[in-house]
């Protein structure tokens, strides 16, 4: 491959070239960026602790860890987006540019982001302008770094929507942030951070809040834009099931310190360190259903001979289901929604978001509920409490129906059916502390004779889902996220409700938190006999936790039966397409 060198003139000695020195000079020009030694500490305390990588054109990074462990403080470090309490030391060179990034000033930076650096963020919607339409937000990107016409922008920008596969390009140019789906969001910003072609990209948690078939597709995009380009890549993110489709190389973060790095391969198929063997073990698996998940702790705490054997549970059969009593039914219900209406009022274009669904939920039993974003998953799971009013049919809760009920009757009913909401940051009120939040239902409905007793049920409830006594005093914003939702789910517990309703109520979370609260949503079932409904996109998630899935698509009920026959030999091809899109470590 490598031949003597003829030009003795740049040669004199005529020496023969190393191969060794020609390799390491091909490699050290495929550097894209040298991260050595970056830390980062706000006020004194230090979130990123000397962090080292190096990164090749055309490779993809996934930088991997819980909340809090510095994965997006290291990357926004390199992006000069921290705040101004930040102190940062140590080195990132931008290789293409030969810069110094730690050392740039504001104007510095401006140079770079967009142009050289670009950043997917987690959340689109925060990300993009509410009150700017989508493709003017992109072209201000390009016009504020390559000097073109407005019209030559605005082609290139749809000519670039088209490349990130979104339909109707010259519509969704013209269209405001919250005229399109999430999934079209999210292209939009992928837009937004390649319309400069730049060397680097970072992409920051962009697919945690998006459906399995979306998020397929998103991950699958991003691959072929990165061949496409020659890209190097960072992504950021807390499933190693995500990871494993994209990544060559991966850096393991815990307590902001790299604890492991290598090639994808090795560290999903021989992790070293106890918290990567963890966060792996941690994630529902898709070939069995064991009664409860490892978590991260166990991990940490224990020899790997220490790990808590999770036995497999079976799917209860179908005639111990018809043995049990029928807690719900629900017959042919719709719930439509008026989009547009006349001077007069009346109703011009409607949609109807749950149509014509019928099923049984038995007393024990867990119902998982999936669908992609928009399918009428939670409009159902509302209509079923009565939070949102039916349209036709009916649903009869213990052989009483709902929709014959009045608002008294319905008022003293609700303690027995209860709902835990997605999100544990907006269901609670910030200016209640966790024990006034919990507490709330007995003094509504004037459960237990005073307030001592009151209290002490609370506390009783507060360490039986993982929350300490002494925190009753605390308030919502002192809490993690998988505090917060304990929080939840202990306020929708306090009233021993027969039914809950769980609305996405782990899909925010990290996966070893939500692996402790699987474990804790499945104890509780078991000591207290709860009959669930479990509302998410995440069908590993349902596979582990249900007894059946009912399988939802544009409002109508495409499938539903037991678990285990459902992932092994789905009907619909709906399903299988939802199946098929479970990202997997292989």
């Amino acid at each position: 491959m490598f031949s003597r060198c003829k030009n003795t003139q740049n040669n004199p000695i005529g020496k023969i070239f190393d191969p060794k020195m020609r390799y390491e000079s091909v490699i050290k020009e495929n550097i894209i960026l040298e991260v050595r030694d970056l830390s980062v500490a706000f006020s004194g305390r230090t979130v990123v602790d000397k962090v080292s990588y190096t990164l090749e054109r055309g490779t993809t990074l996934g930088i991997v860890g819980e909340s809090g462990s510095g994965k997006s403080v290291s990357t926004m470090a390199l992006m000069g987006l921290l705040p101004g309490n930040a102190t940062v030391s140590g080195s990132a060179v931008l290789k293409t540019e030969n810069v110094e990034l730690l050392s740039l000033d504001d104007m510095g930076f401006c140079n770079i982001r967009g142009k050289r650096i670009s950043m997917i963020f987690q959340e689109p919607m925060t990300s993009l302008n509410p009150v700017h339409k989508c493709g003017d937000q992109v072209v201000e990107m390009l016009r504020l770094h390559e000097k073109v016409s407005r019209s030559e922008a605005r082609e290139r920008v749809v000519n670039l929507f088209k490349e990130v596969l979104l339909p109707r390009p010259e519509k969704i140019f013209d269209s405001y942030p919250h005229e399109i789906s999430g999934g079209q969001k999210q292209r939009v910003m992928i837009a937004m951070a390649l319309v400069c072609n730049p060397d680097l990209l970072i992409a920051d948690e962009p697919t945690t809040a998006l459906d399995v078939t979306v998020q397929k597709t998103i991950l699958d995009l991003l691959r072929d834009l990165q061949r496409k380009r020659n890209m190097a890549v960072i992504f950021i993110t807390h499933d190693l099931g995500v990871i494993a489709q994209i990544a060559d190389n991966i850096a393991v973060m815990y307590k902001g310190k790299i604890v492991e790095q290598g090639s994808a391969d090795a560290i999903l198929h021989n992790p070293q360190h106890p918290y990567t063997k963890g966060l792996l073990a941690c994630r529902p698996p898709l070939d069995s259903r064991p009664r409860r998940l490892p978590t991260v702790a166990d991990y940490l705490s224990n020899s790997e001979s220490g790990i808590p054997d999770c036995k497999e549970r079976n799917n209860r059969d179908s005639s111990s289901k018809v043995q049990n009593s029928k807690l719900l039914e629900v017959r042919n219900l719709d719930v439509t929604y008026t989009l547009k209406r006349n001077f007069f009022g009346k109703p011009l274009r409607q949609l109807k978001a749950v149509d014509g669904i019928s099923f049984d939920v038995y007393r024990g039993e867990t119902l998982g509920l999936v669908g992609e974003s928009g399918c009428g998953k939670t409009t159902l799971g509302r209509a079923l409490l009565r939070l949102v009013e039916s349209s036709s049919g009916n649903v009869t809760y213990d052989g009483r129906r709902l929709d014959t009920l009045s608002a008294s009757e319905m008022r003293r009913l609700r303690p027995k059916m209860q709902i835990i909401f997605q999100d544990p940051y907006s269901s609670l009120n910030p200016r209640l502390t966790v024990g006034q939040a919990i507490i709330e239902p007995l003094n509504s409905y004037h459960i237990l004779s005073n307030a001592n007793e009151r209290k002490e049920k609370v506390l009783q409830l507060m360490e039986r889902v993982g929350l300490q006594s002494d925190w009753f005093d605390r308030y919502p914003h002192e809490f993690s996220g998988g505090q917060r939702q304990r929080i939840c789910i202990a306020r929708a517990l306090i009233l021993n409700p027969e039914l809950v309703i769980c609305d996405e109520s782990v899909s925010a979370l990290d996966v070893s938190v939500q692996a402790q609260v699987l474990n804790l949503l499945n104890e509780l079932k078991e000591q207290f006999n709860y009959t669930y409904i479990f509302i998410s996109h995440d069908l590993s998630v349902v596979h582990f936790l249900s007894d059946r899935i009912l399988v939802m698509r544009q409002g109508k009920m495409v499938e539903l039966g037991d678990t285990d026959n459902l992932f092994s030999s789905p009907k619909d091809s709906y399903t299988k397409t939802l199946l098929d899109a479970i990202p997997r470590i292989d």
